[in-house]
Order: structure tokens, then sequence, then C-alpha cells
């Protein structure tokens, strides 16, 4: 029974290196969050510049120059600020004390990235009415609009569970999950109509016997990275949210399901 006992003590601190190893792998949230920011912003100065140089900039006439607006406010709102409300909760700031000033910020960006998606929607509508061109007939618009409306379903049901104090708590602790599940899948959605629009746009645009998209001329190749920039950056900001080391400690604390306007001032 003694030998045993030590087999099984010598055998006991090889099962503890896994956890320093996982430990030395961690990656720190900040220098990941400053550099997911700058990719953001990477991805929406490659819209301007993609618009700008070779779509001929932006106007509000109804112009194929209004149509750039769609892009650059879509990408800006949908996939860059919806990122970022996002993580706010896997901020340090907002992972201590309380969540009710956090619960205000993260509304108040995603209804920045849905007015931008609006305005980006009323763009394209314009430009179409200006042309005489369908509306909603591609894959990618199917895509768009669906995400826009499942955006719009899911930030009304989030004001009206989180932020507004009618809902009993355990119909917010009943609806939280199902709030993160719909946030991650409206990303996907996101960058999913942004990439078939960039790649629709070339196939449109991109005719003309010595520029075919099929060549891949400079602004096929610069469009495609900007595609591929679009992807990493969703693909990053998903793997933010699924790392459980990186999610608020205290999410089963009382406040997580108050409601903002009925808390005490």
């Amino acid at each position: 029974m003694e030998a045993a006992g030590e087999a099984e003590r010598a055998e006991a601190p090889s099962h503890r290196h896994p956890q320093p190893i996982a430990e030395m792998l961690d990656v720190p949230f900040l220098p990941f969050c400053a550099f997911l920011c700058c990719l953001g912003i990477v991805c929406v100065a490659f819209v301007g510049a993609w618009c700008q140089h070779w779509r001929g900039g932006f106007a509000w006439d109804g112009s194929a120059h209004m149509f750039n607006w769609h892009p650059l406010l879509m990408v800006t709102g949908l996939v860059v600020l919806y990122g970022a409300a996002a993580l706010v909760y896997r901020l340090p700031w907002g992972r201590r004390g309380g969540r009710l000033l956090w619960k205000a910020v993260h509304g108040a960006l995603a209804l920045g990235a849905l007015a931008l998606a609006v305005l980006g929607l009323v763009a394209v509508f314009r430009f179409h009415a200006a042309r005489g061109t369908p509306d909603a007939y591609s894959l990618h618009s199917w895509l768009g609009l669906a995400t826009v409306l499942l955006f719009c379903c899911q930030w009304l049901a989030g004001f009206s569970a989180f932020l507004l104090p009618w809902a009993p708590a355990w119909l917010r602790a009943l609806y939280k999950p199902v709030h993160l599940f719909f946030g991650s899948t409206i990303l996907l959605l996101a960058v999913a109509s942004c990439v078939s629009g960039i790649n629709e746009k070339l196939f449109l645009s991109l005719k003309n016997g010595t520029t075919e998209y099929k060549l891949l001329p400079a602004e096929a190749v610069f469009a495609n990275v900007l595609g591929l920039l679009l992807l990493l950056f969703g693909v990053l900001v998903l793997g933010a949210l699924a790392r459980p080391s990186w999610k608020r400690p205290d999410a089963a604390s009382p406040d997580s399901c108050q409601p903002l306007l009925g808390a005490e001032r």
C-alpha cells in the first residue's frame, strides 16, 4: 500500500504541467485589442481608398459616387463598430465593477452601428432608384437585408430586456444566452455580406477587356485583400468572445441582469 501511495505521489506532479503551459500561451487582452483596433481602422481605410481611387469618390446625389457610401458605411457599422460593441465587456474596465455603465456603452455602440447600416441601405436604394436597377435580387442583397433585420430585432430585444425595467430577472437571465448567440451570428453574417458584396461589385464593375476580373487587375487584388482583412477581423472578434479567460469573471453577479433604467441613481 505504501509503495502504491508513493507511486501516486510521484505521478501527481505530472498532472500540474499543462496549467503553467496554458498560462504561458495566454495572450494579454489589451495588446490583442490594440491590434484588433488597428485592423478595424485598416479595413475602413481600405474601403475608403478603394472607393476613392478606383470608384471615383463619394457623393449624395444618386450617382455611382453615392453607391460608394454603401460599402464604407456597412463595413464601418456592421463589422468594425459592431465588433467594438461586442467586445466592450472584455475590456479590463468593463470586467470590473458594475455593468450598468457598460450596458449603456454597449447599447450606444450597437445603435451607432445600426444607424450607419441603415444609411448604407439608403445609399444603395437611392442609387438603384436613380439608375432604375431592381432592388434585392442577388444573394448578397438578401444576406445583407437579413443581417440588418436581425440586427434591428437584436437591438430592440436587448434594449427591452436589459435596459428597460419592465422585464423580470428570470426573463433577462433566460434571454441572455440567446442574445449572446445572435450577437456572434450577426457579426458572422455581416462579414459574409461584406465579402459577398465586394465580390459582386468586382464582377459588375470589371467588365472591360483590359480590366476583367479574371485578369486580376490592381483593383481586384486590393479589394480581395480587403475581403481577407474583414474575414480576419471577424474571426478574431469571435475568437475573443469565445475565449474563457477574457470573459467577465462576475458574469453571474446580481447586476448582470439588472435593468439600466431601473437602477438607483
